[in-house]
């Protein structure tokens, strides 16, 4: 055979498996998260601590306690109403979790403005990131979220001062096991993590 068109055969065969290969790749939407180890978390573990404890009012005014969440994973995050950027992205990564779950588990969002954040502007919120029915959004006043924010590390929005822009995960004991800062959220990486706690849930139960 002609050298120059074995050559040639040889770069086309290569251009068709690259091709295939990367078909494969793009056409999986959770190939990141597929290459996770099944018990092996993708977010940073949190430092140990006691079962949390909250109950806030959420924005129709029910009442929600920590306490009640548990049994499943609980999704966390920090979140104010009027937030532009990071509340808005943190909002629409959880979304895209909840979507690759299949089914929905308890998530809330934990005001970190009580000055600015009321029930009204937290159903506008949630409506305008089509998490309605979906999340709760906790509320209160400074000195109702304290306690929350302090067992949390978070540092409230003040002005000229970013909130901590944090999702945490809660196994089914109600401890603080995975955060993700938003630079690390991805709606793989926290729908991986949540059928991790899941299963490790789903063990225990079966142990006792």
């Amino acid at each position: 055979m002609n050298p120059r068109l074995r050559l040639t055969l040889m770069a086309g065969a290569t251009i068709v498996l690259l091709a295939i290969l990367a078909f494969l790749l793009l056409s999986d939407p959770n190939a990141n998260s597929s290459r996770l180890p099944a018990t092996r978390f993708a977010g940073g573990i949190r430092p140990e601590s006691p079962p949390v404890r909250f109950a806030l009012r959420d924005q129709d005014g029910k009442l929600i306690k920590a306490s009640a969440l548990r049994g499943q994973p609980v999704i966390v995050a920090f979140m104010y109403t009027t937030c532009q950027n990071e509340c808005p992205t943190m909002a629409q990564q959880i979304r895209g979790a909840l979507d690759r779950l299949g089914s929905d588990v308890p998530v809330v969002a934990i005001s970190v403005d009580p000055a600015g954040d009321t029930p009204a502007s937290a159903r506008r919120f949630l409506s305008a990131q089509h998490l309605g029915g979906r999340m709760n959004f906790l509320l209160g006043s400074g000195q109702t979220l304290q306690p929350v924010w302090r067992e949390f590390g978070i540092q409230p929005q003040e002005t000229g001062r970013e909130h901590t822009a944090i999702v945490v995960l809660l196994d089914a004991e109600g401890h603080q096991r995975i955060g993700f800062p938003l630079s690390e959220l991805t709606p793989e990486g926290i729908a991986h993590d949540v059928r991790v706690l899941g299963r490790e849930a789903g063990a225990q139960s079966s142990a006792n």
